[in-house]
This record gives structure tokens, sequence and C-alpha cells, in this order.
């Protein structure tokens, strides 16, 4: 007779329900932070009219913004090597929360320096969560099916997307958009009176978007994590991690390569809605914002159809191919501007899809534990671009005319071909 340890096997239940669990809640942070990212690209439009902004101006969101992943990343990997990944997540989901509810106040003062202030609270939570949370996930399980493990669980970041656009174009965007000629027809209290009430229309859903993060702080803060997610590193020796990375040239060029990407897909969602409005005049600002939200729904079909391409295709060689598709479709939408040219953005969704979690695996191969959490800092930090490259565009297209502005996304996906080509040379990916 064979002898079964039933106290065992129980135990090993328990371990895989612990396991579910914890992962679940990993996911919905995807979704999450996808929410909060996308919301901005609805706040852009709007503070454009409740604060009279240039393009330039009204781009300083995503600068507020992307600053705060890129002054609290490093800050996030210490703390997650010091506390752990649980740890971790719950700082992030504490200042996601805390910014969240500054938006009220932001509001009820009409100050837009709060706003862009209460923006860089956000992302400094969010910097902890995705420092936490992506590299989190590539451990979870085989290290081979690691890239095609973050594909997946990325996907359900653009479902968070697509929320985000759905609450601001609904419970946002009030579709009273009146011309520069009818604004000087009022009288200034009118006028004052119509900039507060634009301001205000974001109190109410960030209140309600912080009360969601703290009832999911609160949810992961009692779910136990299996032992690779609640493991404190060993945290001495940081420096000699962090001359192994910068001596690895892979590691180095992903960092390149996320900085370029995350520039080309905020520039691009950040500016449709404009980019609408000024190629197809008559447009909306309502019906524009349903053109971001085909993005984001193409987007997720993107991030499902590359994963399970993935099983036939070499990372590095699907990067590649959607890269290099990319680049002609802003050139399109450069040369074509108009209805085709909004067509052409809205595919280049489907393939900016794989990008952020292919580079962040691929540049993540072949690291130990401790050298994947400092680098998952580093390539967090690289989210930066959406800061930097958002505002470039703002300034091309106050030059140049919004069409001339999607020059800048086709050279960053120019540089993500180049990385994709040479990872697939070594042999990374």
């Amino acid at each position: 007779m064979q002898y079964v340890d039933s106290g065992s096997a129980a135990r090993g239940e328990g371990a895989a329900r612990t396991a579910l669990a914890a992962f679940a809640l990993i996911v919905s942070l995807f979704f999450l932070w996808g929410m909060a990212n996308n919301l901005n690209d609805i706040l852009i439009k709007q503070f454009k009219k409740a604060f009279e902004l240039s393009d330039f101006q009204a781009g300083l969101v995503q600068s507020a913004f992307y600053l705060g992943y890129f002054l609290l990343a490093i800050p996030a990997g210490v703390c997650m090597r010091r506390f752990g990944y649980k740890g971790a997540l719950l700082i992030g989901l504490a200042l996601y929360a805390a910014g969240a509810f500054l938006f009220y106040p932001a509001a009820a003062q009409h100050a837009y320096s709060l706003f862009l202030a209460a923006l860089f609270v956000i992302a400094s939570g969010l910097a902890f969560l995705e420092t936490s949370a992506n590299p989190l996930v590539t451990v979870l399980g085989p290290a081979d099916g690691a890239t095609r493990r973050l594909n997946l669980a990325q996907s359900f970041n653009p479902l968070g997307s697509i929320t985000g656009v759905l609450v601001g174009q609904h419970f946002i965007f009030s579709g009273i958009e009146h011309t520069p000629a009818e604004l000087g027809a009022m009288t200034a209290a009118a006028r004052q009176a119509y900039y507060a009430a634009e301001s205000a229309a974001v109190q109410t859903p960030y209140l309600v978007i912080g009360l969601v993060v703290v009832v999911w702080a609160v949810l992961i803060a009692l779910t136990r994590f299996p032992a690779t997610a609640a493991q404190e590193s060993d945290h001495a020796g940081g420096a000699a991690h962090l001359g192994k990375l910068f001596r690895n040239a892979n590691f180095l060029l992903a960092v390149v390569a996320q900085f370029f990407y995350v520039g080309a897909q905020v520039g691009i969602w950040s500016y449709l809605i404009r980019y609408v409005q000024g190629t197809v005049p008559g447009t909306p600002e309502k019906s524009a914002a349903d053109y971001l939200t085909a993005s984001l729904v193409v987007f997720m079909l993107g991030r499902f159809a590359g994963t399970a391409a993935m099983r036939a295709l070499a990372p590095s060689r699907l990067l590649a191919l959607f890269a290099a598709v990319n680049i002609a479709l802003p050139a399109y939408a450069i040369g074509f501007p108009g209805q085709s040219g909004v067509y052409a953005l809205v595919a280049a969704s489907f393939f900016m899809s794989v990008m952020f979690p292919t580079i962040f695996s691929l540049g993540l191969g072949g690291l130990g534990d401790d050298d994947r959490k400092l680098a998952s800092s580093f390539l967090v930090m690289a989210i930066i671009g959406g800061a930097v490259l958002t505002a470039l565009m703002g300034a091309v297209s106050d030059r140049f005319g919004i069409h001339g502005a999607m020059a800048v996304p086709a050279v960053c996906f120019a540089v993500i071909l180049g990385y994709a080509l040479r990872t697939r040379r070594l042999a990374v990916g």
C-alpha cells in the first residue's frame, strides 16, 4: 500500500491557493496603473480647457507624472530589497491613494500647479508598483517563460487604460467647448465660472479612485504572499550589483529602448485627441476620445496576440517586426493628416502592445534576483521618456502642427528596432 501524506497534500493545496490569490492581486495592479496612466490623456485635454494652456503647457501633465517615476524608481528598488516585494507594493498604493485625494483641494483652488503636484505623487506610487510587480511576475514560474508571462500579466493593463479613458470621457469631459471668440465675449465672472466648473469635474472620479486603491492596499496587506514574493533580499553589496549592471550592455540598451518606447506610447496617446480635432475639423472632444478608446482596445488585442505569437517567434524577433511597422504608421500620419492618419495612429497601438514588457523582460535576461530588483528600478526610471518626449512633441506641435509632432514617435520606434536587432544577434531573447 502506498502511503500518502495527507498533511503535505493539504499544505500543497493551501500554498497553491495562496499563490493564486497573490498572483490575482498582482495582476490587478496592472489594471490600476493603466487607469492612472491613461486618465492623463484625458487630463491634457481637460486642463487645456480649464486653464487656457498651450500644447507644451498641457504636456506638462505627463512631465510631472513621469518625473515621479524617474525620481522614485531607485528609492522603490531600495525599499523592495529591504522590505520585500509586498512592502514596496503597500508603499506604492499608499502614495497612489494620497495623490488621488490631492485632486480634491487642487480643483477647489483651481490651481494647475497643485494638479501637477498630485500627479507627481500618484506617479511616485506607481514607480513602487511597477518596480515591484514587473520583476515579480518574471520570477513566478520557469525562466524560459518569463517574457510570455509578463506579456500576459501586462495584457490586463489595457483594461485599466480603457476604463480610465471611459471614466474621463463620461465623467470628466463636459462636452462644452467654447471657441476663443465665445470665451472673449463672456463676462470675466462667467468665464471664470466656466474654468472652475471644468476644473471641478475631476474631483469625484479621483476621490473614488483613491478609495478603491485604499481597499486594494488592505487586501494586499491581508494576503499571504508565496515565499518568492515575501522574502527579503540580502541588501548588502549594492555597489557591486550596480557595477555589474553598468557593465551589462544588453541591460543598458534595454533602458535606452524603454526610454524611447514610453516616450512614443505616451506621446501618441496624449496627443491623439488633439490630432483628431486638429486634422478632422469639427470633431467633438467626446467623439475624438472614442479613437483613444479604440486605440486601447487594439492595444489590448495586440498584447494577447503578441503573447500567443511568442510561442512561435522569439520575443526579440517579434519586437523587431512590430517596431518596423510602427516606424511607418506615424510617418503616414505625418504625410496624410486627416481620417486615414487617425486610423494609422490607432493601428500603431496594436504594434506597441508587446514593446514595454518585452523590452523589460529582455533587459532582465540572465540576471540574478538581487540584480533583477535593482535593474527593474532603472527600467522603470526609463519611463521618464514619457515626460521628456511628450513635452518635445508639444513643442514640435506648437511650431509645426500636431501632425508634424508624430515625427517624434517615428524616431523612437527606429531606436527600438535597433535594440531588437542587436538583442536578436546576441540571442538574448
